[in-house]
């Protein structure tokens, strides 16, 4: 706990961001089987694109994955896990330049230094050949692990082009979930919102009300998700629902323009909106600590 607390000052001091959101319902989980021991915390980065060509979007555009690698090397200590929430790479029709930009991904990211790194699908990965090239690199589309106390279930909302997750992955979840109590600190990465935050621009799943309905029986459950490329804090009754910034370009808010485009790059403030979050969890309190940190320095 003395080492959470020491980084967490550390990034106040260094000005690399603040606590922007603490989510979590204090006193609902159970306090069996749980210690001090149960505090650590993970980095997400979402969206970016790897591939994307767009001067006036990102004129930095085959330089900021590497940066934002730096950046998260550069974190005094290092966290336990890294989570990648979708679009790691740009669309492309080309199935050999698929496979191209999947392995340069790759090849960039494994200079990240720390054990464990998850990975998930976007659409641009993965909606136009149903995730095929996207296994062939990083394997399922969605599974589970554990880590700490808590249980992390990383969903696939963007195989199926309809934005669906299927009947066959819902019977999985719910079979997941059925051999958990209903005080289990749950963590659920998606990359695209469970909830109807605003599908005429495609942030949406169609069956996300249904994988809700299997969440919302247990008390401690927080969705960590990527695709919109900027923060947005949301609550579907005690779920809470945070989305990540991207890696490459940033989006409007939703509906605050006619089209879901690209906000244009400011020179005067380079990597603007760009940007990548580490989560201090403290299992005990079922309680997520979001600080919010830029790719680069201003």
């Amino acid at each position: 706990m003395e080492k959470m607390l020491d980084r967490r000052e550390f990034l106040k001091l260094a000005g690399l961001g603040g606590v922007v959101f603490l989510s979590g319902l204090a006193g609902c989980s159970s306090m069996a089987n749980r210690s001090e021991g149960d505090v650590f915390y993970f980095v997400q980065l979402s969206d970016s694109h790897w591939g994307f060509n767009g001067p006036k979007v990102n004129p930095d555009a085959g330089g900021t994955l590497q940066k934002a690698v730096a950046a998260v090397n550069s974190l005094t200590q290092p966290p336990d896990f890294i989570v990648f929430t979708g679009d790691l790479t740009h669309t492309t029709d080309d199935p050999l330049e698929r496979r191209k930009r999947l392995a340069e991904f790759r090849g960039i990211v494994s200079e990240l230094k720390v054990k464990s790194v998850h990975f998930m699908p976007g659409e641009h990965d993965a909606s136009l050949d149903h995730g095929e090239a996207y296994q062939e690199f990083f394997g399922k589309t969605y599974y589970t692990f554990d880590h700490k106390g808590v249980h992390f279930i990383v969903l696939d909302n963007v195989s199926d082009p309809t934005a669906s997750i299927g009947d066959v992955q819902l019977q999985w979840l719910a079979a997941d979930l059925n051999a958990l109590s209903n005080d289990a600190d749950i963590v659920v990465f998606a990359h695209r919102p469970l909830f109807d935050l605003y599908p005429q621009w495609d942030w949406a799943t169609r069956d996300g009300d249904k994988v809700l309905a299997l969440l919302m029986p247990y008390a401690n459950v927080t969705v960590f998700y990527g695709h919109i490329h900027q923060e947005n804090h949301h609550m579907t009754g005690h779920i809470a629902h945070h989305s990540a910034k991207s890696l490459i370009f940033p989006l409007p808010a939703p509906g605050s323009q006619p089209k879901r485009t690209p906000l244009p790059w400011d020179a005067t403030q380079p990597y603007k909106g760009l940007g990548y979050r580490d989560v201090e969890v403290d299992a005990q309190k079922a309680e997520y600590r979001i600080t919010e940190l830029p790719i680069v320095q201003g």
